[in-house]
């Protein structure tokens, strides 16, 4: 089928700004989709006009409902970036859909502040959990955040001053390239003091300041007191070489069974961009300890299911909101209730080039995971490490009690 829907990306400048394909495209459209803004900004054409329907995810109905006949999909800037068109073009083949990109709203956000795009980062919190946007706090870090509204400002400045970044400077960038433009410039501290009136479109430029009490790197191997946890728990040293071999990629599903507070699937999520993770507890006060370290360290996504493996993996839903399906994973945890019949369902649901990390520190543990490697192959491998703490007036090593790790790629 040859390519009936246009999807236009269109600035503050309306019909002016457009590409003539763009143009002829709008022009010759039988149906327009779109907020009600883009149909201002688009102007009176002839064809049928449609709001974005309720809920949005039956957007696709929507479009498809029109298939074959000259359709445009109006939206913000560049489609592609953090927009509808990427949903779209999961669900229609790309050989019936032509793009016509706008400057995106982080290319004007980069201009106005003199930032190069390139050493900026680029987020949303425009219809994701604000918390999100955590891991990405860092002295002299600049964002560029695409908002949900007037609220999300606010809410930015104070998870910021939470976290020692109280200095930072924030500046709205409202109606970008268009006559109504508008600038207002302030701090995370004064803007939690005094929330200034915010316009309800608009781009937020941070630059993160300050003195944070801890720094939390995106790179594995949070402190251990950066989580919430009863003792038991994966520990920074063995949590960074653990997660060293289950590889975070961006896009990619972990599953982490027996979560426990979190630490593991946590960590793969701030590792990499829209990276999924899944957690299995049979302890529900453990599953909602993790659910609060997701929320505080920037995981928001994280989701949680209480029960035992091997029975609770075939109770994973296909997908929660945008994520990719959660019942094939690219890497999986086992950091609690280790056995045979476990590690044969999760490498039959595993990814090609999938990773397998188990960690066990008693001799039980140890020597089914000797029989797995006996079985599977891979690498087995044990790891000790010693902290100097004090002896009297003295320091000493104590040793961390020995972990033997079995990982396997698939």
């Amino acid at each position: 089928m040859t390519a009936w829907l246009n999807i236009i990306g269109i600035g503050e400048d309306g019909v002016a700004g457009l590409s003539a394909s763009a143009r002829a495209a709008l022009s010759n459209a039988e149906t327009i989709l779109g907020g009600d803004r883009h149909h201002d900004l688009a102007g009176v054409t002839k064809a049928k006009r449609l709001s974005w329907p309720s809920p949005f995810d039956a957007m696709i109905n929507a479009i498809t409902a029109h298939r074959g006949r000259p359709m445009v999909v109006l939206a913000t800037g560049d489609p592609l970036w953090y927009s509808v068109g990427a949903r779209i073009a999961k669900a229609i083949p790309s050989s019936e859909i032509v793009f016509h990109p706008q400057i995106s709203a982080f290319q004007w956000a980069a201009c106005r502040m003199g930032w190069s795009l390139a050493d900026a980062e680029t987020l949303t919190a425009h219809g994701r959990p604000v918390e999100q946007v955590i891991p990405y706090f860092w002295p002299g870090a600049r964002l560029l955040v695409l908002t949900a509204g007037p609220e999300t400002p606010e809410q930015i400045a104070r998870l910021l001053t939470g976290r020692g970044f109280g200095a930072s400077t924030m500046t709205i960038l409202a109606n970008l390239g268009g006559a109504q433009e508008e600038r207002l410039d302030g701090t995370a501290a004064d803007w939690v003091e005094t929330a200034p009136t915010i316009p309800a479109f608009h781009t937020l430029a941070i630059s993160c300041l300050g003195a944070p009490r801890n720094l939390l790197s995106r790179l594995p191997g949070l402190p251990d007191e950066a989580f919430e946890h009863d003792g038991k728990m994966t520990k920074r040293d063995i949590r960074a070489a653990t997660l060293a071999k289950l590889m975070p990629a961006r896009g990619e599903v972990l599953w982490d069974v027996g979560v426990g507070c979190g630490s593991v699937a946590i960590e793969w999520m701030r590792a990499a961009p829209s990276a999924a993770a899944i957690g299995f507890d049979t302890h529900a006060e453990r599953l909602a300890m993790a659910r609060r370290n997701a929320d505080t360290l920037g995981s928001p996504g994280l989701v949680l299911l209480e029960g035992e493996a091997p029975a609770i993996l075939d109770r994973i839903p296909e997908s929660v909101g945008t994520k990719p399906d959660l019942r094939h994973p690219n890497a999986v945890f086992i950091g609690g209730g280790l056995d045979a019949c476990v590690v044969d369902k999760i490498l039959a649901r595993l990814r090609p080039k999938g990773r397998l990390v188990a960690n066990a520190v008693t001799l039980e543990s140890e020597s089914c995971l000797a029989a797995l490697h006996e079985t599977h192959g891979g690498q087995l491998t044990r790891i000790s490490t010693a902290h100097a703490q004090p002896v009297g007036p003295y320091r000493g090593w104590r040793a961390a009690m020995p972990v033997t790790q079995w990982s396997l790629i698939q």
